[in-house]
């Protein structure tokens, strides 16, 4: 057996805090690192980890993608083991192999086995030698545009390119049709080398709306190899994976059976040891196709942990430490059929309404759902850096049936409470209310079809929402004159006095007047020039909370401020209300203009596609911009011709900044 009393955990957030508390409860004493931007983290706090050490700065390649960083780290800290987490080196044989040559025990599959499923195209040709079923495409080593563009003809159109040496959606283009392959093929090696260091890429023919079907294994050194069930991960945006559930409505007993016993013998077959995951295409006909294996614990492992009752990271460690595994297959089986149901969602700081454009900043406040499991490493005041992935936390019910668990996890939503950036909370809670997913029905094409845009934002009545902010504009104020007792304020001798009230919306401009009605009631006597009849009561239950009755019942509002800035959340919405009645109006025409290309978040300047002089039509890619471990293009928004460019390549852009000037 492998000897271990100290594990680094080289890894970050949400995922580094699961491992270690499971890491703890087992006896371990836990190191963490942290680059400069996580300084503060929750990961590196005294009641997570034992000891934290820097590794680097905030850019991953210096510091969580730095190997000599963190052999450094585990050297310096006495740890005997390394855990990866997932994502950054989770994957990497190079960092197995290091950990092993310098005697660290690395809590992961042997490095060959990682080496061999590492890279999309030598798995591939490894599970058509094993008699896997995999999707016809194209995976040699030519990698010329015409060689790659003769094998999409070849293959037939729709054709999806992937990136050979990562996942997560990163470095993959769907084509539809030969006109778009080049710029598609261009865009997809370009994200694949920036992401992944190798820009080798793989085709593949685009199956047509199926089902996205993933087996969980393990396996350890004494021969024993079991499979734990699918879990169905067919909601995603951008390629990546945004609710998970098992079992999948869509499997069956005997395909689940099958499908089990493929995934098995695929690990036999690569000599594989530890958690992972085969990943499989579900056509409508019920044919199943392999896509990928990920030789790591998977984010959405909570999933199975639910409906097993088994902690996998414990089973890591235990594996790691050459024990057998704890359970047969005939056992898991008996566990998975009177399991029940999970479902998790996957809350990430990004812009719905954006095409889920990455978003990074303060969070102002931050409330996790009381009744299911919640992972994140989220508090007041937290800084989102740009340099990461987007997730900030999973929530994850578990129920009776799935009916149990969506509505649970659906409450959990509405409970939910994070304000100061975007996120998708309210985009995932119309995705369970979907009737489409609600029967079970959901596909890879789920959210194009039946959430595209222009759905995605079910939008309190504008009104009432408009009076509502006004009420918050005005609670605010007296809060700020607390120097008067609350009967008098907005009060004068001869009448009640009317206040003017002057706020931005969610981008929109509004005034009112509103004046007191008692000690904890106002009226709104006018809004955007039209009379508001009737009386509001504000009352203040908790910080951060009013409840208003405004036409109707009493309606929780939860909010946070920043400044003269408020997020609130109300009717399952967020809204950011800007107060401006203490501030001189803006002139006309301040606003930024259509020439103007600014920074829609921070991130690094990947591609510049334009020089000053050059001429350019709308739509027209400009620059690429990475953050959040994903490539943005940014486009014209009008014809003209580029008049100053404000930026350089490989430069780091802070949200709002101008990067170019387009002149009519």
């Amino acid at each position: 057996m492998s000897a271990f009393d100290t594990i680094l955990v080289a890894n970050r957030g949400e995922i580094a805090l699961r491992v270690m508390h499971t890491a703890r409860r087992m006896g371990y004493r836990c190191v963490a690192v942290y680059s400069d931007a996580d300084r503060a983290a929750a990961h590196c706090a005294s009641t997570a980890a034992d000891a934290a050490l820097r590794i680097g700065g905030p850019a991953p390649a210096d510091s969580y993608l730095n190997i000599p960083a963190l052999l450094a780290a585990a050297r310096t800290s006495g740890a005997q083991a390394v855990h990866p987490g997932y994502g950054f080196l989770a994957e990497r044989a190079d960092f197995a192999q290091a950990c092993a040559d310098a005697g660290l025990t690395f809590i992961g599959p042997p490095p060959a086995a990682m080496a061999a499923m590492g890279n999309k195209a030598g798995a591939k040709r490894l599970m058509l030698e094993a008699g896997v079923p995999c999707i016809p495409g194209y995976q040699g080593d030519d990698q010329s545009d015409l060689r790659l563009a003769q094998e999409a003809q070849r293959i037939g159109f729709p054709v999806m390119i992937k990136a050979a040496a990562g996942g997560g959606g990163r470095g993959m283009r769907r084509v539809d049709d030969a006109g778009a392959f080049a710029t598609a093929l261009a865009a997809a090696r370009s994200e694949a080398q920036h992401a992944f260091g190798n820009a080798e890429l793989i085709l593949e023919r685009a199956l047509i709306e199926p089902r996205h079907i993933e087996i969980q294994v393990f396996a350890d050194t004494h021969g024993n190899v079991v499979h734990m069930g699918e879990r169905d991960c067919s909601v995603q945006r951008r390629h990546q994976k945004l609710i998970e559930e098992s079992p999948s409505p869509a499997v069956s007993a005997e395909l689940r059976a099958r499908m089990g016993e493929v995934a098995v013998a695929a690990a036999r077959a690569i000599g594989y040891v530890g958690a992972g995951t085969l990943e499989f295409l579900l056509d409508r006909d019920g044919a199943f196709y392999f896509m990928e294996m990920n030789t790591r614990l998977q984010v959405e492992h909570a999933v199975t942990e639910a409906i097993t009752g088994i902690d996998l990271v414990e089973w890591q460690l235990l594996v790691a430490a050459g024990a057998p595994l704890p359970l047969t297959q005939a056992e898991l089986d008996a566990r998975r059929a009177s399991g029940g149901h999970a479902i998790e969602v996957r809350l990430c700081a990004e812009d719905p309404q954006q095409d889920f454009l990455p978003q990074s900043g303060k969070v102002w406040r931050w409330q996790p759902p009381a009744g299911v499991r919640c992972d994140h490493a989220l508090a007041d005041g937290v800084q989102v850096p740009p340099y990461y992935d987007s997730m900030l936390a999973k929530l994850v019910a578990h129920g009776r049936d799935r009916a149990d668990a969506l509505r649970q996890l659906s409450r959990a939503l509405e409970q939910c409470v994070l304000l100061g950036l975007p996120s998708n909370r309210t985009f995932l809670a119309q995705c369970l209310a979907h009737p489409v997913f609600a029967a079970g029905s959901a596909t890879t094409g789920f959210i194009a079809e039946y959430l595209p845009a222009a759905a995605r934002n079910a939008a309190t009545p504008p009104r009432a929402l408009a009076a509502a902010a006004a009420l918050l504009a005005w609670h605010r104020a007296q809060r700020q004159h607390g120097c008067y007792p609350a009967e008098l304020q907005g009060w004068s001798s001869s009448h009640p006095c009317a206040a003017p009230l002057r706020f931005m919306l969610d981008g929109a401009d509004h005034q009112a007047q509103a004046s007191a009605d008692g000690a904890s009631a106002w009226r709104i006597l006018s809004l955007d020039g039209a009379a508001l009849p009737g009386s509001v009561s504000v009352e203040a239950p908790a910080p951060g909370t009013l409840l208003l009755s405004l036409d109707g019942p009493p309606a929780s509002l939860s909010y946070a401020v920043d400044g003269a800035s408020i997020a609130f959340l109300l009717a399952g919405q967020e809204h950011l209300l800007q107060d401006l009645t203490s501030l001189p109006p803006r002139a006309a025409g301040q606003g930024t203009g259509h020439g103007r290309i600014e920074a829609p978040m921070n991130g690094r300047i990947v591609a510049l596609h334009v020089q000053p002089g050059d001429s350019v039509h709308a739509g027209q890619p400009l620059l690429a911009m990475e953050a959040m471990k994903m490539e943005h293009n940014m486009l014209a928004a009008r014809d003209g011709k580029v008049g100053a460019l404000y930026t350089a390549l490989g430069a780091q852009v802070a949200t709002g900044q101008l990067l170019i000037e387009i002149e009519a």
